[in-house]
């Protein structure tokens, strides 16, 4: 309980200095660009247009389709993007922040939390473009829609405790970057961004439901398409997975943080 207590004063005392790198990657990210924060919305909006377009042919045909299409696809965009985005970028976080490192004290893993942290306003910004497909197809809002934030906080810090884990291989194995690049790409077809598991053969449904962030998406569709609300088996299986996920990330991470400095 002192150590918790002592690890939570420390980060404390760093807050600032977290609010201030999140708001130094939002001023480089946009800058010099002449929309600005309105690509946080636009870029989603146009994938879910072309992935519409395509999709839509394959998946939504002869009466069979997936309901609410449009939006049940941006749904699987955005939270995949999310967590894409932001384990990419806590990946690089620490090597790429070396000179400061070098020069005076700060918690390495200040680092990480702060892309995901960068990661998650960047969603806030892109659930714009959710509630603007939501209104142009008069999709109906379900009464179970601010349950959402759970399954959204969890993937949080499911995609903290992989960015973690990948920031600190990364200082010593460069490759994983290339690695991380195939894999996400691999997981794009296996998280039903566009299609409906039922739709599938059984043993491809049997290896989906083995993919956490198909659990995560899945909970936030349901969430705000249905009135079902949380399946509790799926809300567990997101939980233990954030667990997980979280603990191995720090105790990876704090093993190998002192040796950082040899390899950076």
């Amino acid at each position: 309980m002192q150590q918790l207590k002592a690890s939570f004063a420390g980060f404390w005392k760093y807050r600032y200095l977290l609010q201030n790198l999140i708001t130094r990657d939002f001023k480089l990210k946009y800058r010099r660009s002449v929309l600005g924060v309105a690509w946080s919305i636009l870029n989603p909006l146009l994938t879910c247009l072309v992935m519409w377009a395509v999709f839509g042919a394959l998946f939504n045909q002869r009466g069979n389709g997936i309901a609410y299409f449009p939006v049940f696809l941006v749904i699987g965009q955005l939270m995949f993007n999310f967590f894409r985005e932001s384990t990419t970028m806590a990946m690089e976080s620490v090597l790429k922040n070396a000179p400061l490192l070098r020069k005076v004290y700060i918690p390495k893993y200040i680092f990480p939390l702060e892309k995901c942290c960068f990661a998650l306003v960047n969603l806030l910004f892109s659930m714009i473009a959710l509630v603007l497909v939501m209104l142009f197809t008069w999709t109906p809002l379900a009464p179970t829609a601010p349950l959402a934030l759970l399954p959204m906080a969890l993937l949080f810090l499911f995609s903290l405790g992989v960015g973690l884990i990948l920031s600190a291989l990364y200082v010593f194995v460069r490759d994983i970057m290339h690695i991380w690049e195939v894999f996400c790409t691999l997981l794009v077809y296996g998280s039903a961004i566009f299609y409906d598991p039922s739709q599938m053969d059984g043993w491809v449904q049997w290896v989906i439901k083995f993919n956490p962030i198909y659990h995560y998406i899945t909970a936030v569709r349901e969430c705000l398409l249905t009135s079902m609300g949380l399946d509790g088996q799926r809300l567990l299986i997101c939980a233990l997975c954030a667990a997980v996920s979280l603990a191995l990330g720090v105790w990876v991470f704090k093993k190998n943080q002192d040796n950082f400095v040899l390899y950076m």
